[in-house]
């Protein structure tokens, strides 16, 4: 495992991280989540990404007894507030001050710590002032709840204004989680720039595209079995506007490409957003600890400029670049 700043701090993550959304406490049960994360870790991952919304808190929960016993001071880990919890009552969700302080009460005891390494934002939220969110963030710097604070899926100039506040304020804000893949490229043509030029990184999600990128879809044939794909409780309706067939022949295209690098096809995505520069870390899941090794063996692998431009050849206008997609991200309503 390799390791890179995040933002401009001193702090460092796992290059390849480990992920538990639309998996632990809906797709995968808590047996075969702690198999995961032991996998993860055997492989060298440090950094742990998890959200209060994710199976509405149970996948806090369920990633904090698998972490147990760990040193804690040799992990990240990360959580998120905004989505509605709990009875999702007219105060449970948001960047409010209210929502923000009983939030990370509930995640730190979830997760069964007394701090996390960085408390992000999980979307922008329209309704809450951005200084009274970013005042509690201050806070809970301040409580020692947080050591970072990040954001998720905001656009550039929502990080611009954030990061002044935070500047302001007397913390720091060093990270923005968008989605980032081959296919889905949105952030490249504003948010990066903005983030290269304030000092913040990027912790990247749906680096294989929800599996996609792993070939394993055939055009004009039904999904695999026990596949996110055809996974009821959430993962088939994230995947569904990935399945095209002309998306997945093309991706079909990139084997040789992967066989060529002496690479997985996943390993030949999450090698592929680690060559951006501004990305710190790839989040990847797994709901076998097969799939979670062989995703954190990408790690450190260099792609050349000739296989780069052979994946563009390969996927073309296939690929989605409409900055305009980001703020889609963010609901104008809370409840939306």
């Amino acid at each position: 495992m390799e390791f890179r700043y995040l933002g401009n701090s001193g702090f460092k993550i796992s290059e390849v991280s480990y992920g538990n959304w639309v998996t632990h406490g809906s797709q995968v049960e808590a047996d075969a989540a702690k198999l995961c994360v032991n996998a993860a870790l055997d492989a060298g991952i440090t950094t742990f990404d998890t959200a209060d919304v994710y199976a509405n808190t149970a996948a806090e929960t369920i990633l904090g007894d698998a972490l147990a016993g760990q040193r804690r001071e040799s992990l990240e880990i990360f959580t998120k507030v905004y989505n509605p919890t709990g009875p999702k009552g007219h105060n449970d969700t948001g960047l409010s001050r209210k929502h923000i302080m009983e939030a990370i009460n509930g995640s730190l005891k979830r997760l069964q710590t007394d701090y996390v390494d960085l408390y992000q934002a999980h979307r922008y939220d329209y309704e809450t002032p951005l200084e009274e969110t970013m005042q509690a963030f201050a806070d809970v710097v301040r409580q020692g709840k947080a050591l970072y604070i990040g954001v998720s899926e905001w656009t550039a100039d929502q990080i611009r204004a954030g990061h002044k506040l935070a500047t302001d304020l007397g913390f720091q804000l060093i990270s923005n989680q968008p989605q980032y893949s081959m296919v889905y490229r949105v952030i490249e043509a504003e948010v990066v720039p903005t983030s290269q030029e304030l000092g913040i990184s990027q912790v990247v999600f749906s680096p294989i595209a929800q599996g996609v990128l792993t070939g394993k879809y055939q055009p004009g044939q039904p999904p695999p079995a026990g596949s996110r794909a055809t996974d009821e409780s959430g993962g088939a309706n994230f995947i569904q506007r990935l399945m095209k067939d002309d998306l997945l022949e093309r991706v079909q295209q990139l084997k040789p490409i992967a066989s060529d690098e002496g690479l997985s096809m996943a390993q030949l995505a999450v090698a592929w957003v680690l060559t951006n520069d501004n990305v710190a870390s790839a989040i990847t899941g797994g709901s076998r600890p097969e799939q979670v090794t062989d995703n954190a063996a990408a790690a450190g692998k260099k792609l050349s400029a000739e296989t780069l431009q052979r994946i563009d050849e390969v996927l073309g206008d296939a690929v989605e670049r409409d900055p305009a997609r980001t703020a889609q991200s963010s609901p104008k309503t809370r409840l939306a």
